[in-house]
């Protein structure tokens, strides 16, 4: 893989990449994905919108205030400003962001980009063992940080230059932006220079982070978000992922923006919260995961929720049940996909006018996909295999070995088993960890977690493989029940009963334990790996 002339003064991301033969093929067969040499994200996504939009259009609204595209540009340049000026930074040096989903966390990744940096996205909620982890890999050189975070961040890496926001102090980035000049040339960065290190959600143990260039930020818009999202310049954007996960990057920043569309940003959705805010500030579309979307009907609010044009839902499967409560409710048709870190956003993606409930959808223009066998073969259409990717996207771990086992013959090897049907639509069985063997049976744990819940005193149930002596494994769900609704023997019984007439029978829990609640990381994504160790020490 020849790289263009980069334009990173610190080449610490270049020499850290995996090497070009671990990377995986990567397609740019679209016209719209034929991109210059010389690219800045940042200058294409804000400095075009308000060019071609104008600066008074709403841009970025919370509870209390309003940015218009121009102030954000202001800020965003005066902050690039205070990067480069006050604290040295040059094109290619790492700045750790952390803060959760407000106005100038935004400001802050546009300033670092135009600055010619690279933003490691962090979540805010993140203990210091954890930052301090991501540190360690990713070596930032500054932080900019909400005065309400930096307790973590400081005890995680001790001494290191951190610009915080909100505070009211006399160094807070606030203070100090007011008092540039504003305007700030973007740095001609080139296409492939590195613009983001995301760490991967749900990683146990090392963190993973992946390394995106400024051409990959433009590429997600230039599929997805033009050929699946079709957002307008009227709409009002909405969600509950962090800024620092890609899927809330990609729903609460670039695909917004692209269309020159406003952005609601909150900093903690509750569920009755959520609904109110999309009623009182017209959202037309939502970004989050499927857990809220049953959630929010739960509110008994359904109503609040009519203005909805587009839903999107991804960072887990999205079973059908949910889906056809939710349309049957609102009337509004969730576009359900997947997508990792690992390639910045959405790859497969359901279709306004192909919808199939419970079908993650076919692949999104510009991608390819194929489901494998374990020694890379083709599968036939109907049968389970490793769900496998290529498109202008891909893996590039930053000096990690796991890199070899993400990336194979070109394709990238996302880790899901999933099932082609003749009409090219792709169906979610399981993660490949998350299949359970039971009496040499193969059974897809979230395959029984849709059918309780099709049960209607199931909230949420989670499914994994609890050891036994006689089958290799059984069956064991965790079952959060509706309010009113007992759990016991009876219950046990019931739900089991339910699922042998949903699914077949031999792929029935049988172990149920009712609990409060399921354990969830800062994505919303339901973390399976601690149901597992609570079952195993339960044997």
């Amino acid at each position: 893989m020849h790289l263009l002339p980069s334009a990173h003064v610190d080449p610490f991301c270049r020499d850290n990449l995996p090497p070009a033969q671990q990377w995986p093929e990567l397609l740019f067969g679209l016209p719209e994905l034929q991109y210059p040499e010389r690219l800045n994200c940042a200058a294409a996504l804000l400095d075009a919108s308000v060019a071609r939009h104008g600066g008074d259009r709403p841009c970025l609204l919370t509870g209390t205030e309003t940015w218009t595209y121009g102030d954000l540009l202001r800020r965003a340049d005066q902050t690039a400003r205070v990067l480069t000026e006050d604290f040295g930074l040059v094109p290619g040096n790492r700045v750790l962001l952390r803060g959760p989903n407000t106005p100038w966390l935004v400001a802050a990744w546009f300033a670092v980009l135009k600055a010619g940096g690279v933003a490691v996205t962090t979540m805010h909620l993140l203990r210091s063992g954890e930052i301090g982890a991501l540190a360690a890999l990713t070596e930032p050189d500054l932080a900019v940080c909400d005065h309400r975070y930096t307790a973590e961040l400081s005890a995680a890496v001790p001494g290191l230059p951190t610009l915080v926001y909100g505070g009211g102090s006399g160094d807070d980035l606030i203070r100090r932006s007011e008092a540039k000049d504003p305007g700030f040339p973007a740095v001609a960065t080139s296409a492939d220079d590195v613009a983001l290190l995301a760490p991967t959600s749900g990683t146990t143990g090392v963190p993973k982070i992946t390394a995106h260039f400024h051409r990959d930020v433009l590429a997600i818009n230039d599929t997805y978000g033009r050929h699946v999202l079709g957002a307008r310049p009227g709409d009002v954007f909405a969600g509950t992922p962090p800024l620092g996960f890609t899927f809330g990057l990609g729903g609460l920043v670039v695909f917004p923006l692209s269309a020159g569309a406003a952005v609601l940003l909150i900093e903690q959705a509750t569920p009755d919260g959520l609904a109110d805010a999309i009623a009182d500030r017209a959202v037309t579309t939502l970004f989050t995961a499927p857990t809220m979307y049953r959630a929010l009907l739960a509110t008994g609010k359904a109503e609040a929720l009519a203005g909805l044009r587009t839903c999107v839902s991804a960072g887990e499967h999205l079973p059908a049940a949910v889906w056809r409560e939710f349309h049957a409710a609102t009337g509004v048709e969730v576009l359900d996909g997947i997508g990792c870190t690992e390639l910045l956003h959405i790859f497969i993606s359901a279709e306004r006018d192909r919808i199939r409930p419970g079908s993650t959808g076919r692949t999104v223009p510009g991608y390819r996909a194929a489901v494998l066998d374990e020694e890379g073969r083709p599968v036939p259409d109907g049968e389970a295999g490793r769900l496998a990717v290529r498109g202008p996207t891909g893996c590039r771990y930053l000096r990690d070995e796991r890199q070899r086992g993400y990336v194979a013959d070109g394709w990238n090897i996302t880790g899901d088993t999933y099932v082609r049907d003749a009409d090219g639509h792709f169906w979610y069985q399981a993660r490949s960890d998350d299949m359970i063997v039971s009496s040499g049976y193969k059974i897809a744990g979230p395959e029984v977690e849709q059918a309780l819940l099709r049960h209607p005193d199931v909230l949420e149930a989670g499914v994994v493989a609890a050891p036994d002596p006689l089958r290799q494994s059984i069956v064991k769900a965790y079952v959060v029940l509706r309010d009113g609704a007992s759990a016991g023997p009876g219950k046990t019984a019931e739900l089991q009963d339910f699922a042998k007439q949903e699914i077949a029978p031999y792929k029935y829990p049988r172990s149920i334990e009712f609990v409060d609640s399921l354990p969830r990381g800062l994505t919303g994504k339901l973390q399976r790996y601690l149901l597992r160790e609570s079952a195993a020490k339960q044997v």
